[in-house]
């Protein structure tokens, strides 16, 4: 079978790879769809994200989605042919953070795709999946597998804005308009914000932003632009860059909330840090998600608009022209692998499709 394995900064291929089975607890998935995750390209681009660095090849991947195969010893779950999301994080359950209920920050999880740990945890951009059992979520009614493959960028962003606190009523900034900002933006809708203002340097990324159910849209590069607000009572930073943690902190009212979602370069961020004192604002991190994965996948069967996210669908053995096409944001939003026929040697010849549901 088919995989994508990163062995460095540029240095994608796909390998061919012995098709796993399913150890004791375990389930094997066929996967369909792999969503390219920033974090994905991080590791394509400059060899880490962060402050994770790789440190052996690795098989990327984590927003897989499928169907059930079979079994290992001891494990049940859906009949195989189920359509499931896998939940790409495995908690320690020991640690004081498991313990807190917070397995989202646990201090020694295993997360699909990630160089956190070494050996580092391998991903899921493969033709088969074996991951525990436990780990797979049926799909709602009315779900299909494409628009599933969302789950877990939005995941991401429901427990960005669950973060923040209450949002119903508030006016929410989101700085950064890619994959995970848009998301945050129906994520901020579906917990009752009144108004959502997005802002990105792109066009194109401010109309998926538009999609996603954003009220006011802003060039970041354009002080002047009307559409600025005076304040706001929650910003969301997801572009990842300090300009936009300033831009939050300057915008978001006295005693506000800031959550940092968009993962910063590794090493020390200069930030307005005598605002946060001389306002008492409150900067709050957000890291993965937890039980956010099950009201994902909820809250997309009903949302058919956030298929409009999905710009492409791209055959695995064609990873490298996916990753080349999802670091271009003129080009794309989200961009997905598509298995179909990669366990039994399909070539893929179909080339890219585009959006759908």
């Amino acid at each position: 079978m088919p995989g994508c394995v990163i062995h460095g900064a540029g240095d994608l291929r796909v390998e061919e790879l012995p098709v796993p089975e399913p150890g004791p607890g375990q389930a094997l998935v066929a996967v369909r769809y792999g969503g390219v995750c920033g974090s994905d390209l991080h590791y394509w681009r400059h060899g880490g994200v962060g402050d994770f660095r790789l440190r052996e090849p690795m098989l990327l991947g984590h927003e897989v989605v499928g169907t059930v195969v079979s079994y290992g010893a001891g494990a049940s779950g859906p009949v195989p042919g189920t359509a499931v999301a896998v939940h790409p994080a495995t908690p320690c359950g020991r640690c004081p953070e498991c313990a807190a209920g917070r397995p989202n920050v646990c201090r020694d999880t295993r997360y699909l795709g990630s160089a956190a740990r070494f050996p580092h945890v391998q991903g899921g951009f493969a033709g088969r999946l074996a991951v525990p059992a436990g780990q797979l979520r049926v799909l709602p009614d009315g779900l299909g597998l494409r628009r599933a493959a969302l789950a877990e960028p939005l995941a991401v962003a429901l427990h960005a804005v669950r973060r923040a606190g209450d949002v119903r009523g508030r006016h929410v900034l989101v700085t950064g308009s890619g994959p995970i900002g848009c998301l945050v933006v129906a994520a901020a809708r579906a917990a009752g914000a009144a108004r959502v203002t997005a802002t990105d340097l792109l066009p194109a990324a401010l109309a998926h932003a538009a999609v996603a159910g954003a009220d006011t849209l802003v060039r970041a590069d354009d002080p002047d632009d009307a559409g600025w607000p005076a304040e706001v009572d929650v910003a969301v930073e997801a572009s990842g860059v300090a300009a936009g943690l300033d831009r939050c902190l300057r915008l978001v009212r006295r005693s506000g909330v800031v959550v940092q979602l968009g993962m910063l370069p590794p090493g020390p961020t200069p930030f307005a840090g005598n605002l946060v004192v001389s306002r008492e604002l409150e900067l709050r991190g957000a890291f993965r998600f937890d039980t956010e994965f099950d009201t994902a996948l909820d809250l997309l069967a009903t949302r058919e608009e956030l298929a409009g996210l999905i710009t492409a669908t791209v055959p695995v053995r064609s990873a490298e022209s996916a990753f080349e096409l999802a670091a271009d944001r003129t080009r794309s939003c989200k961009v997905l692998l598509d298995f179909a026929d990669a366990a039994d040697g399909g070539d893929g010849a179909e080339g890219v499709d585009g959006a759908g549901s």
